[in-house]
């Protein structure tokens, strides 16, 4: 059935790492808010229901929004994006992996315990994710579901 659904992960997952284990437990994609929200210039002013983010960036209202200077938050973003994208991939490359997807459950210890105690994802949750068939980054290019020829 894995081979029929997209796996969607999201909450807290801005951090490579997280994303990292993210993949090891089976997710096809990731999804990042808060991160990107603060990259831009979010202060958490949990205002964001009212329609009255003093910053501008969660509001409808014309007047808020002029706060923002577009093509500043525009490459702050870009920038946070273009970092994490690195950093995970010199995560995957220092687990010997050429593809996220190829992360396993027994590739990331979790704490357990207050006295150091580790164990793999697999062994704390007792699940395996069924492995991604995962040839080369060239594959994936040519990949008719991903816009390839």
């Amino acid at each position: 059935m894995t081979d029929q659904l997209v796996f969607i992960a999201s909450g807290k997952l801005g951090f490579p790492a997280k994303a990292a284990m993210a993949f090891a437990m089976g997710a096809d994609v990731i999804n990042v808010a808060r991160e990107a929200m603060i990259s831009v210039g979010c202060i958490q002013a949990q205002a964001c229901h009212n329609n009255t983010c003093p910053t501008g960036i969660a509001t409808q209202n014309k007047w808020l929004q002029r706060g923002i200077v577009v093509p500043e938050k525009a490459g702050r973003l870009a920038s946070y994006f273009k970092k994490f994208n690195k950093e995970l991939l010199e995560i995957t490359h220092a687990a010997g992996y050429e593809h996220p997807c190829q992360f396993t459950m027994s590739d990331v210890d979790v704490n357990i315990g207050d006295h150091n105690m580790m164990q793999t994802l697999g062994e704390a949750y007792r699940y395996e994710k069924t492995p991604v068939p995962f040839d080369n980054m060239q594959s994936l290019k040519e990949c008719a579901h991903l816009g390839g020829a």
